[in-house]
């Protein structure tokens, strides 16, 4: 038994890091305060004779005895992290120094969740991790896109300067049950918008592409990566490389929802990628093979189901 210590815990991903890791036998302490984290995404968990929650904000210390981190506190939607954007890059750069003297002082592994973000608007398609990216650093995405890529600074200079035993990992976006209902994501707001027959709205032409990744599966990367080779510290690249525009992912939100739903279109927002898509070579190698294995119509319907429940009960 691992005792683990998850920092946004109680979050879309880290709700479902938690569970996994229960059920695999270890002690999880789950850390959120609760700002895009939700209480209702770790209630079952809660009478768990292993699992320990702690409201705490991870700009401020926090100090326990733990093997293992898994550092996933920030808000990740544009909604939420260009809502107080100094917060927000608090969270990515006072967070990752508060997790890594933590890791240095119990010499605990800790995981850094960093972002294809870094990548910015890519100008190399598509993405590997040897691509330093094309990013705006003062434009209204900066918060999130440089407080993660300063993390991995962090991270790094402190496995070279202390010896501190750390992984990195790059997440490509992510959907599936437990996503906030009103965090601006794509996925959640096109099922959202299309399960109470409002207009879809898509940004741009639509004609922009992202690739999505289930939960599951990056949960699985994000485990195995944890326990891959000491040497390997990362970055690493988790998403699922096949690419759709956000128009196919309306039409099959519409089409899996049997909506009515029209779709209408907004003026793209300030440096907003125009494509998105992870080379995964990296993992498949290092990562005892791992790849997705769930595709996007088979989560859109598991997904569609969460969000059709939770819309019930609301």
């Amino acid at each position: 038994m691992k005792k683990i210590l998850i920092t946004g815990g109680a979050g879309f991903v880290g709700s479902h890091l938690c569970k996994r890791l229960l059920n695999e036998g270890n002690e999880v302490i789950c850390l959120d305060n609760y700002f895009t984290g939700a209480k209702k995404n770790i209630v079952e968990l809660l009478d768990h004779p292993y699992f320990e929650m702690v409201r705490h904000d991870i700009t401020e210390s926090y100090y326990a005895e733990v093997d293992e981190i898994y550092n996933l506190a920030c808000p990740a939607s544009p909604v939420h992290y260009q809502y107080n954007p100094i917060k927000t890059i608090k969270t990515s750069v006072l967070g990752a120094i508060n997790v890594l003297g933590l890791a240095k002082r119990v010499k605990a592994k800790v995981l850094q969740a960093s972002t294809s973000e870094v990548y910015g608007d890519p100008l190399v398609h598509p993405q590997p991790e040897s691509y330093w990216g094309h990013v705006n650093p003062i434009g209204i995405r900066s918060c999130y896109d440089e407080g993660k890529r300063c993390a991995e600074t962090l991270f790094m200079d402190y496995h070279n300067q202390n010896n501190v035993a750390i992984k990195i990992i790059r997440i490509f976006n992510t959907y599936g049950p437990n996503m906030n209902p009103v965090d601006g994501r794509v996925v959640s707001n096109f099922i959202v918008q299309a399960l109470q027959g409002k207009d879809i709205t898509i940004f741009g032409d639509g004609l922009q592409t992202r690739s999505f990744q289930y939960v599951d599966d990056l949960v699985e990367g994000m485990i195995r990566m944890m326990g891959s080779e000491a040497s390997f510290l990362g970055p690493v690249n988790l998403g699922n490389p096949n690419e759709f525009t956000m128009l196919e992912l309306a039409q099959a939100v519409i089409e899996l929802t049997g909506s009515k739903s029209k779709i209408i279109h907004l003026a793209l927002p300030q440096d907003d990628p125009k494509q998105r898509q992870p080379d995964i070579s990296l993992a498949k190698e290092k990562l005892e093979g791992w790849e997705p294995k769930i595709q996007l119509r088979e989560g859109l319907i598991t997904t569609i189901s969460y969000f059709d429940q939770l819309l019930l009960k609301q």
